[in-house]
């Protein structure tokens, strides 16, 4: 398998879309080493969330368009063993430069995406179950795996509960990355909660999701920030019942790059929001 290939396969631009839980949780902390965060930052983007890019891949095999990648290589062991070498990598990391409490939230964060897309266990083929692990794992998790990283004051009810607001809004945002991929799911027997739901009911569920975020926000920002909080998502809120009206006329207008899209939309928005937070403090 070609370098190039594997580094496609890698998908080291998909980590932004999973940024703003990193930039959400240091905004919240009163104190934090900025050398450590930058190491806590790279751990989790550059060998964490690219080594389950590659898992997924490895044992997907799509031929369709995937997240990230429009047009994936054939993957071959090459790639599954990258994935192995770059778990290593940020678990070692997490131990040697940060902390064994932040070593393990990696370790279990990397069983978990393994367990998702591998053949024996799947996670992926339960729709619900899938959709409430992905949740969990890239929003509450890595929030708490970030404050415990960067900060020695205990967790209290204030950060579980900013943690449990990251994974809500994962819980919105995911079917809709599912929704494009119907067909190559359908080959796969893979029943995805955006199959379940159909593409207008995917739709409807991530705004129900959304605007249970939205209370979860208002009750968690003080006024002022939450309205800051509506203006950076309005973009998003706009785009996603732009694309919905289009959607309503004719199902073609569901693909790759409007799904891709709405992604980079969200991710940019949400993460100029924690960094507005994070700098005005």
């Amino acid at each position: 398998m070609k370098i190039k290939d594997i580094i496609i396969h890698l998908r080291l631009p998909f980590s932004l879309f999973l940024m703003p839980v990193f930039w959400f949780s240091i905004s919240q902390l009163s104190t934090f080493n900025s050398e450590k965060a930058f190491l806590v930052f790279v751990i989790l983007h550059l060998f964490l969330y690219p080594a389950s890019n590659a898992y997924n891949s490895y044992f997907d095999k799509d031929e369709g368009s995937i997240g990230g990648i429009e047009s994936p290589p054939p993957v071959e062991k090459e790639l599954y063993y990258t994935a192995l070498i770059f778990d290593s990598l940020a678990i070692f990391s997490a131990f040697f430069l940060i902390n064994i409490e932040f070593a393990f939230f990696v370790f279990i964060y990397g069983i978990f995406s393994r367990a998702y897309s591998h053949t024996k266990i799947r996670i992926k083929k339960y729709p619900i179950l899938s959709w409430l692990i992905v949740g969990f794992f890239q929003g509450f998790w890595i929030y708490i795996a970030v404050f415990k990283a960067l900060s020695s004051n205990d967790l209290n009810s204030h950060e579980y509960f900013a943690g449990f607001l990251s994974s809500i809004l994962l819980w919105a945002l995911y079917p809709m990355t599912q929704i494009y991929q119907h067909e190559e799911d359908a080959k796969r027997g893979d029943e995805t909660l955006s199959r379940k739901l159909g593409i207008n009911g995917t739709f409807i569920f991530t705004g129900i999701v959304f605007l249970i975020g939205l209370i979860g926000f208002y009750f968690y920002f003080e006024t002022k920030d939450f309205l800051y909080f509506i203006v950076f998502s309005f973009p998003i809120t706009f785009y996603f019942l732009l694309w919905f009206l289009q959607i309503l006329k004719s199902k073609k207008q569901v693909n790759f790059k409007k799904t891709m899209l709405l992604n980079l939309l969200a991710s940019l928005c949400m993460n100029a929001f924690y960094i507005f937070l994070l700098i005005k403090k």
